[in-house]
């Protein structure tokens, strides 16, 4: 199991960030972003394997292709942006944690025009149907 595998990685990160931050400071810094580095990798992989299922989804349903790809940025940028925003937190640096918080949804809104772009377009159609 997966979760296993994050667990782990997390807890030896954190020891070892722990065991650092008394002497060295600036590995503790180090050791926790080369830990969450590798969380991430080890959850875009999980992630990688089920992105086919949105795929699939979409040929089912007959939703753009595109817009299935819009949505999982979307999701993606929301997650990379809060896992981020968590580390510069924990390392005092709310402010800039703040900043980007405010800068991923700015790009969720802009990946979200083609998405409103699709509904409007839906929405007029089915006005004219009435």
């Amino acid at each position: 199991m997966e979760i296993f595998q994050l667990v782990g990685i997390a807890l030896i990160t954190a020891v070892a960030a722990l065991l650092l931050k008394g002497t060295k400071p600036e590995l503790a810094l180090a050791v926790t972003i080369a830990g969450s580095i590798i969380l991430l990798l080890f959850a875009f992989e999980i992630l990688r394997e089920s992105v086919s299922l949105f795929s699939e989804i979409a040929n089912v349903t007959g939703i753009d292709s595109s817009l299935v790809k819009i949505l999982l940025k979307m999701i993606g940028i929301g997650y990379l942006v809060e896992f981020a925003s968590g580390i510069l937190a924990d390392f005092g640096q709310s402010g800039l944690a703040d900043k980007l918080t405010f800068c991923g949804k700015i790009l969720v809104l802009v990946l979200a025009v083609p998405i409103i772009e699709n509904v409007l377009r839906l929405i007029l159609k089915l006005l004219e149907l009435i």
